[in-house]
């Protein structure tokens, strides 16, 4: 099935894209371990599950940021186990204190670090992870203000139906704009800094009379006039998938973002 999310939202219909989340990795200052995410959606508890995260190599850690260190950090963990996939991140300003500090350089007169240049696209840690992961099966970046995880989310399941068989990892990361910049963020920012990443599948429909598969159904619709835009979306799905909630809903600033367990 394809979501027909066009450029005018009251064109959009709610057809649903079906596949089922294999792994999940979460980081947020308040809550760094998979309890606690667990205890936040009201979920009950997995024993084990608190391991320590996976120690990313020290010439890595050297490239990256505290923020870059997350965000792979958190991919490594939902990916560990599982086939090789696709990557998809979704963020709205990316590494944006590299690209200011260049910006800064620049104008003082002076040379920018390499590493702040190179790194200061959002493609630039996908390239890292899949180096680091030794996966050539090719990554997308995308931001698209408020609906930036929805939309991540979208191509995600999008190439899920495509290759149903290629696992994909959606990852979605932000930290708040620093200094002067603070002002052009948004309301959804205090949930910020966020590292989340979800590793999705192919369907997984039952056989005849076994249970039924835990299989999600994914779709867009125009949102409905005079709701406010949901404060994060990438919350909202992580706590439908911890919680197991029969369905969530977010919506956005044009699109409202549905989701309902297939049973």
């Amino acid at each position: 099935m394809i979501v027909d999310c066009t450029t005018r939202p009251s064109e959009a219909r709610a057809q649903a894209l079906r596949f089922s989340v294999l792994g999940w990795s979460a980081w947020s200052p308040d809550r760094e371990t998979r309890s606690a995410w667990r205890r936040w959606a009201g979920a009950p508890e997995a024993a084990g599950e608190d391991a320590q995260p996976t120690a990313l190599p020290p010439m890595l850690r050297r490239r990256l940021s505290k923020f870059g260190q997350k965000l792979v950090g958190v991919a490594s963990d939902c990916a560990a186990g599982l086939p090789a996939g696709r990557y998809v991140l979704s963020t709205r300003h990316g590494e944006f204190n590299r690209a200011l500090a260049t910006l800064d350089a620049i104008e003082a007169d002076g040379l920018p670090s390499p590493t702040d240049f190179s790194m200061s696209i959002h493609h630039a840690l996908l390239g890292l992870l899949s180096i680091h992961s030794v996966n050539r099966l090719g990554h997308t970046a995308l931001s698209a203000g408020w609906d930036s995880f929805a939309n991540g989310l979208l191509e995600a399941a999008a190439c899920v139906a495509e290759r149903p068989q290629e696992p994909v990892v959606l990852i979605h990361a932000d930290e708040p704009l620093p200094g002067d910049y603070a002002v052009f963020g948004q309301a959804d920012e205090a949930a910020l800094p966020l590292a989340m990443a979800v590793c999705l599948g192919g369907p997984r429909h039952s056989a005849p009379g076994s249970a039924p598969a835990d299989d999600i159904l994914f779709s867009v619709a125009p949102a409905p006039a005079g709701v406010a835009a949901s404060p994060s979306m990438a919350l909202d799905f992580l706590r439908f998938v911890l919680s197991r909630a029969p369905n969530a809903r977010s919506v956005g600033r044009r699109l409202q973002w549905m989701c309902r367990r297939a049973v």
